[in-house]
């Protein structure tokens, strides 16, 4: 497989045709996604400017389990997002990867995002690692039994915006990371075992600046891996990628649906 050694694409048809090289000569490919892949869906992201987190701070886990009026916040700020997530389709991003799924091409995605779209984009829930969970439902802390967004709006609303308990006491939260939080073992332990089995790895739409989930491209690397990273910014490991595409991620991607 040809390797494009720190390559920064200098144009758009430049970046296609070269991804597009790299992409043919791959036995397996596995996709790395970040909030940028989301962006044109409606989903903000939170690190940038005028995202999620600069106009609220993050909840850390710690301040979510001690204090009923930190799960109640944490509540209210997941339903004013709802409009945003229960609008967003699978953007051309999305697709794309899917399309590289069904082509054989990539054994299961990896993902940092928590909104559910690669799954909605047709790649099956088994084959999306989600690094950061998922906030399209919700689990029981103590107990893990699920529960589904409307029913817990349903409960807020009817008791003055706060959030009920679970009915074996564990608190309810939506299934995603919160800073403070364990990573999931077996979600991360996967991701691993991809990022060193694979010959191609797309870095898409992350800043590549969270730990430990930024370790998996330089994982895939150093075990032999292209590393391609598609973002709009620079990120620390540029100099270490064989090719980086810093064109619109959808515009990237593109050519590559329904191959």
């Amino acid at each position: 497989m040809s390797h494009y050694i720190a390559m920064i694409a200098p144009d758009l048809e430049s970046a296609i045709a070269s991804l597009r090289d790299l992409i043919e000569g791959a036995r397996a490919i596995v996709p790395f996604t970040g909030a940028g892949i989301s962006t044109e869906c409606g989903i903000p992201d939170f690190r940038s400017p005028g995202g999620l987190w600069s106009k609220n701070q993050p909840i850390p886990f710690d301040a979510f389990m001690t204090s009923r009026e930190m799960r109640n916040e944490a509540w209210r700020r997941r339903f004013v997002m709802q409009e945003s997530f229960a609008k967003a389709k699978p953007g051309r991003g999305h697709r794309a990867l899917a399309s590289l799924y069904r082509a054989g091409k990539v054994p299961a995605l990896v993902t940092q995002n928590i909104d559910n779209l690669h799954q909605d984009s047709g790649i099956p829930p088994d084959d999306v690692v989600e690094l950061h969970g998922n906030t399209t439902y919700a689990t029981c802390l103590e107990c893990a039994q699920r529960y589904e967004l409307p029913w817990v709006k349903e409960q807020f609303d009817a008791n003055g915006q706060h959030v009920p308990d679970c009915r074996c006491g564990g608190f309810i939260k939506t299934a995603t990371v919160s800073f403070g939080q364990s990573m999931p073992a077996d979600a991360m332990q996967r991701a691993e075992q991809l990022s060193k089995s694979c010959d191609l790895f797309l870095a898409v739409g992350s800043s590549l600046v969270v730990w430990p989930a930024a370790g998996f491209p330089l994982m895939a690397k150093r075990n032999g891996a292209a590393l391609v990273i598609i973002n709009r910014e620079p990120t620390e490991f540029d100099e270490l990628a064989d090719l980086v595409v810093r064109n619109d991620i959808g515009d990237s991607l593109a050519p590559f649906i329904d191959l």
